[in-house]
């Protein structure tokens, strides 16, 4: 079975998972339900797609995994969009770090689909 922990990408999202448990632990409580909840699911979701994907038989499956990934990433940008809005001052660190995230998302769904 493929070790998806050798991943730089799968390390760079668990990091990113890391800092937004973090950030949201200060979130106000009548979120802990809410975007609280919604974003650390997002964000758990982009490592653990990853990891299934990389534990699929071929380099198609896993492309399907780094798309969910990728719709992921998306979902977690728009709320920390929505927290900044609702002054709960996300990190702007988060922001940089999920695009960097994407990016490597793309190309390695790239390269899965030219092998």
């Amino acid at each position: 079975m493929p070790d998806f922990k050798r991943l730089a990408v799968w390390k760079s999202s668990h990091e990113l998972v890391l800092q937004i448990y973090r950030q949201t632990a200060s979130f106000p409580r009548h979120e802990l339900f809410g975007l609280t909840s919604q974003m650390r699911r997002a964000a758990v979701s982009i490592p653990g797609n990853i990891a299934e994907g990389r534990g699929r038989d071929t380099d198609r499956e896993f492309a399907r995994y780094i798309t969910m990934s990728l719709g992921s990433v998306s979902e977690l940008e728009y709320y920390l969009i929505l927290a900044k809005d609702l002054g709960y001052r996300p990190s702007p660190r988060n922001a940089g770090d999920l695009a960097s995230v994407g990016r490597r998302l793309q190309s390695l769904r790239s390269s899965l689909r030219e092998a």
